[in-house]
């Protein structure tokens, strides 16, 4: 849960809940939204597996993988 906490907590504009019970994380969006590729590979790397229940924000679906920074 730590490991979790410590990769979504960098996220801008992500307010998430973890409940432990059930072994659901539920996310909500504001501004600029990560795609669902980032956040499958979160999960992946802390060796979790990520399903997507509901409707995700059109920006998630990207297909765009790099940002320019500027």
């Amino acid at each position: 849960m730590l490991g979790l906490a410590l990769e979504l907590d960098v996220i801008p504009n992500l307010c998430y809940k973890v409940d432990t019970n059930h072994d659901i994380v539920y996310m909500e969006f504001g501004g600029d939204v990560t795609s669902a590729g980032n956040l499958e590979s979160i999960f992946t790397k802390l060796g979790l597996k990520a399903l997507f229940v509901g409707q995700l924000p059109p920006e998630a679906n990207s297909l765009k993988k790099t940002q320019r920074i500027y």
